[in-house]
């Protein structure tokens, strides 16, 4: 029988692997599974449940507490996020909650149904994403909810902001699930509840915020970023007549050509209209009480009008104002800024007001609106009869401002954005790290500065990367994506997870250049950790167990077959690949340092401690997601370690000296299973450890054929020791 060579099994698993995680197969898209009945348990009396809608998947609500064959009111709807708003988690499937809402857009209770999510999955548990959710009782899409971190509340602007209490280590996941909630339900609200615009505000346009330039009063109007509406008295007459209203205004039949109201309306959150209206402390408060995707407007006027009355309550809605768009109203409330105009050559108003609109109402800046201006007059003293008439002001922004719906990203950059620092910390390490690796600077390739500089960045990468950041990269990552692709989801769950998203981007581009090594030897936090448990049992001076090379070979087998195992438990339910990814103690050691069920800590610190006595067992050996990258990284397309021809003839220095066994008899490097340490780099550019250095220190040259090897070595092996000692 022909033998197989490995690295044809090597090459076909790459191309399984690969096919299977990036194209899966076009699933049906999930849907709910709840009964009548099984509604019916979570909505007990007084509700009754209603039968579920035929055009959108809601079970209505109805509340009895009235006499026999009394009218039975309906109080709110529930329904499966699942069927609504099937937002991926990090297992890759769709996190599905039972939502309950009334009919005011506030939530009666939120429940988990299934999610696979691994942070909840045996490690911070079941109990923490229950309370989570108990949260939402109360609250209403008419507030801005926003996941806190850690335990911390932070205190709510006007009412309309709210934080809930995050869980630590759980947040990418709790946003993902705030999205479900949100998004769920805004859909409902907007089919069943008249909320404006039928528009997800994941799909509209943002203002464009990078624009600025200072500008005067006459040329905001002239650009349109400033809109106006001017109404004289017989405007306003007229608008009456017919009704009781009509020749109600002495004034006005008096005087009709003169103005009634001069009415101009901006929305500042756009930098070019705000940072030109507004005082520097107004434009402060303004950024200060607003969210990623707030709309403020300023709206002025000068004239006999009023925009509220004298009896208005800051921080609520516009007694006089109502907004709307597309035919429906939008909310907006007082932002409460005083004296907030500079003077720009513009009208002596006699009010100006902010009214901020909150990123769920889905107001769309890239579409027309109307401030409507409520005029009213009254008929009689004690109890008089009032009539009303709405003028609308026309706003919209000019496309130059407008960044178009097709272009806008979703709701995880409000996570970029609360995550910069850290971001910003993590893409200068990766500079630094590819410049240092790329041109092989002083800091690898000699070996004083790469014993303290490898060091160093693994404890950035254990510290900072793994137990701060929660940036540990992890099969499950790989079996998210697959899973995903599989039912037909985006993957843009990831971006929830910034850190995870910007090292798996970095970790790809690196494999086609360096292969596995860079994120196995630099940037795995657990690997650091093993690395750190290695260090410590040398200074212990442990007795330490370097494997045969037969052994060492069949051993790295095994983690490929963990590897396909897992993937394949992965296509056929997640429900088998939730335990199997528990192989990687990373969850146990990583992201929830050490704070798990004892058998799991058992597990994790076991792993750990016997790389004190095999080098880095579990990545050599078991890692599926070291066996994954191994398989991509055969798309490596430069053998970028340098050689020289008495690498392995005769000289043996860097083989023996290797603890990852990743360099062959011959000299060569196994790329597959190099985790990039630099160790031989070092030993390669040191005149007192490479043996061929030495040699032609000495003025003398090696021969590298088998006739002419060194008197006294009959198989040519030699091999230098940590001092440059010659061994045999």
């Amino acid at each position: 029988m022909p033998r197989v060579r490995p690295s044809s099994c090597r090459r076909a698993g790459l191309w399984l692997a690969l096919a299977v995680l990036l194209c899966g197969y076009p699933g049906a898209a999930p849907a709910g599974t709840l009964t009548k009945a099984e509604v019916e348990k979570w909505f007990p009396d007084p509700y009754r449940v209603g039968e579920k809608d035929k055009a959108v998947p809601v079970w209505p609500i109805f509340r009895y507490g009235g006499p026999p064959h009394h009218d039975v009111p309906l109080v709110g709807y529930a329904f499966e996020s699942i069927d609504l708003a099937p937002v991926p988690g990090f297992s890759g499937t769709p996190i599905n909650l039972l939502v309950g809402m009334d009919m005011n857009g506030e939530f009666m209770d939120v429940i988990v149904l299934s999610h696979h999510e691994p942070v909840f999955l045996g490690g911070v548990g079941p109990e923490p994403l229950a309370r989570f959710l108990t949260q939402y009782r109360g609250l209403g899409l008419k507030q801005n909810i926003t996941i806190g971190s850690g335990t911390a509340r932070t205190d709510h602007v006007g009412g309309t902001s709210v934080y809930l209490d995050g869980i630590s280590r759980a947040t990418a996941s709790l946003r993902i699930i705030n999205q479900s909630v949100l998004s769920a339900a805004l859909k409902i609200a907007r089919t069943k509840l008249g909320y404006s615009g039928g528009r997800d505000p994941d799909l509209i346009a943002h203002v464009r915020t990078d624009l600025y330039e200072p500008r005067t009063w006459d040329q905001l109007v002239e650009s349109g970023l400033v809109r106006h509406l001017s109404l004289k008295n017989r405007d306003v007459e007229k608008a009456f007549e017919g009704s009781e209203g009509a020749r109600r205004d002495p004034e006005a039949l008096a005087r009709p050509d003169d103005p009634f109201c001069d009415l101009y309306g901006a929305m500042v959150t756009v930098p070019m209209a705000g940072r030109n209206l507004l005082t520097d402390a107004a434009w402060k408060t303004l950024n200060n009480r607003t969210y990623s995707g707030d709309q403020v407007l300023l709206v002025m006027a000068k004239g006999r009008c009023r925009i509220v009355t004298e009896t208005f309550q800051r921080n609520t809605v516009p007694d006089r104002l109502t907004l709307k768009q597309s035919g429906l109203p939008v909310e907006m409330r007082d932002l409460d800024i005083d004296a907030p105009m500079r003077a720009i050559g513009q009208p002596d108003f006699d009010q100006a007001m902010t009214f901020r609109v909150i990123f769920q109402s889905g107001l769309d800046p890239g579409e027309p609106m109307q401030v409507a201006l409520r005029v009213p007059r009254s008929h009689g003293i004690v109890y008089p009869d009032r009539y009303t008439r709405d003028f609308d002001l026309q706003l919209s922004l000019p496309s130059d401002y407008v960044i178009p719906a097709a272009e806008d990203q979703k709701t995880w950059v409000a996570t970029w954005k609360s995550r910069k620092l850290e971001i910003a910390i993590l893409l200068l390490a990766l500079a630094g790290l590819t410049w240092v690796l790329a041109r092989q600077s002083r800091l690898v390739s000699r070996a004083r500065p790469l014993r303290w500089f490898r060091p160093a960045f693994l404890v950035f990468t254990l510290v900072f990367i793994g137990w701060y950041a929660q940036g540990q990269l992890s099969i499950v990552n790989v079996v998210a994506l697959l899973q995903a692709g599989i039912a037909g989801q985006s993957w843009a769950f990831f971006l929830y997870d910034p850190i995870t998203a910007i090292l798996s981007v970095y970790v790809v581009a690196t494999l086609v250049v360096w292969g596995r090594g860079t994120f196995c030897g630099w940037l795995c936090p657990f690997g650091a950790l093993q690395e750190f448990v290695t260090m410590v049992s040398k200074l212990a001076r442990i007795p330490r167990r370097r494997l045969q090379a037969l052994t060492d070979r069949r051993l790295k087998w095994v983690k490929y077959v963990v590897l396909a195992v897992t993937l394949v438990a992965a296509v056929i339910s997640a429900r088998w690949s939730d335990p199997l990814v528990e192989i990687e103690p990373f969850k146990t050691a990583i992201t929830m340092r050490f704070e798990r069920s004892w058998p799991a800590v058992a597990y994790a610190l076991g792993t750990i401690l016997i790389g004190a006595v095999v080098y880095k067992l579990f990545c050599r050996y078991l890692c599926p997601l070291g066996a994954f990258l191994a398989l991509a990284g055969r798309l490596r397309r430069w053998d970028w370690l340098a050689r020289r021809v008495e690498c392995g003839t005769p000289c043996q220095t860097c083989r023996v000296r290797c603890e990852y066994q990743a360099i062959e008899p011959s000299g060569k490097i196994d790329y597959l299973e190099c985790f990039q340490c630099m160790e031989c780099v070092a030993i390669y550019n040191d005149d007192h450890q490479c043996a061929p250095r030495i040699m032609e220190r000495k003025g003398r040259r090696w021969p590298t054929n088998a006739a002419s090897r060194p008197a006294g070595s009959p198989d040519g092996l030699v091999v230098l020791g940590a001092g440059g000692k010659e061994q045999r």
